[in-house]
């Protein structure tokens, strides 16, 4: 074995794809622990850098953009399913400014933004005419290339373009084979698997497999309870993902008439799997206070994710120079489904010793923490 991949979410099945797509011999393990936040994602896509971010966030964000499009089409042309559309999308606001119209309007025209597309604003009313729940009070930005991705989706896709190129999958319990010097390779159950390299993708989790080494990988897990939504006898498969600039709030539809809400973001929560009263009252009461016509929709389901939260808010991505053998992909938070495929390339590229093709130093895994 040469690469070992610990975590058989969004990222780990992307840097496994990518490993076996150039035929190095891959191992995926995956623990299919409760609250993986790549299925419970609202799967907005947004990948494009602000000008706010720092040169390193700026330079990854942009590769990502490019990558995105140009990975979901392999997988299709593989024949598998993602469950990515390009939609567009709506950034709207009732309170008569822009929505942000400048700002976008100026980033879609520099070249590194080619896959935004066109932007358009929108006045008061016509964001309705795009997504038809929402309020005839707002205006707002249409932006060509914005698009959705079911998590769940996606990361079978890539599991299983994987495995037609070779990839080994095991399911169970893992746990870093640690000699005192470095990293070995991964138990998992009572099987060991050696390789001299592991990614360590599990999200949420990366921290617990780290902790045997006597590294705090410092990120924690952020609970998330997600509410989805029917409308009978609507059909909401062209509707564009939305953005509510006043309150940064998100809502996102599918096939054939759902709709998905922004959700709460708990992180005190440890790695409690409930859906709460708490938490189903802030989801219904919230939605219904932004979109008052899904008061008479009916509530289907509120899954319930583990984003895995950093102290800084940006990303792992890296090997650690105390523990050789282990490489870390996580600390997405809230956009892993935007920015996990390009993460998992990244990943792959470090574990093959590939310049990774972006600076990395914003996100080194084992950065000193700043006091919160």
């Amino acid at each position: 074995m040469d690469v070992i991949v610990v975590g058989g979410g969004i990222v780990g099945t992307s840097a496994a794809f990518h490993l076996a797509g150039k035929g190095v011999s891959t191992a995926l393990v995956d623990t299919f622990h409760p609250g993986q936040a790549t299925a419970a994602g609202t799967g907005i896509v947004y990948p494009w850098p602000f000008p706010w971010d720092s040169p390193a966030e700026w330079g990854f964000k942009v590769a990502a953009a490019e990558h995105y499009p140009r990975l979901m089409a392999a997988l299709v042309e593989d024949g598998q399913r993602p469950g990515y559309e390009v939609v567009g999308g709506l950034s709207v606001d009732r309170e008569g400014g822009d929505a942000g119209f400048e700002l976008l309007d100026t980033l879609s025209r520099r070249p590194e933004f080619d896959t935004m597309g066109r932007v358009e604003q929108l006045a008061v009313g016509e964001p309705r005419e795009h997504f038809p729940l929402v309020p005839a009070d707002y205006a707002g930005v249409h932006i060509e290339g914005m698009a959705r991705v079911d998590g769940r989706s996606a990361r079978t896709a890539l599991f299983h373009a994987a495995e037609e190129r070779g990839l080994r999958s095991y399911h169970g319990d893992a746990r870093l084979l640690w000699n005192g010097s470095r990293v070995t390779g991964v138990r998992v159950g009572t099987e060991d698997l050696v390789a001299p390299t592991v990614i360590v993708a599990a999200g949420a989790w990366s921290a617990d497999l780290l902790a045997v080494t006597g590294v705090d990988l410092g990120v924690h897990p952020v609970r998330g309870q997600m509410t989805g939504f029917a409308l009978p006898g609507r059909d909401t498969r062209g509707w564009p993902v939305v953005r509510f600039g006043e309150r940064d709030y998100y809502v996102s539809a599918a096939a054939p008439n759902r709709v998905v809400t922004g959700g709460t973001v708990e992180p005190e929560a440890g790695f409690d799997h409930r859906v709460t009263a708490s938490g189903l009252l802030h989801n219904l009461s919230t939605a219904v206070e932004v979109l008052p016509e899904l008061a008479e929709a009916t509530v289907v389901e509120t899954r319930v994710g583990f984003r895995p939260g950093t102290h800084d808010g940006r990303p792992l991505l890296g090997p650690i120079e105390r523990v050789p053998g282990a490489l870390v992909a996580t600390g997405l938070g809230s956009q892993g489904l935007t920015f996990g495929p390009f993460q998992g390339v990244v990943a792959a590229r470090l574990a093959l010793g590939e310049d990774p093709g972006v600076d990395l130093s914003a996100f080194v895994p084992d950065r000193v923490q700043q006091p919160t």
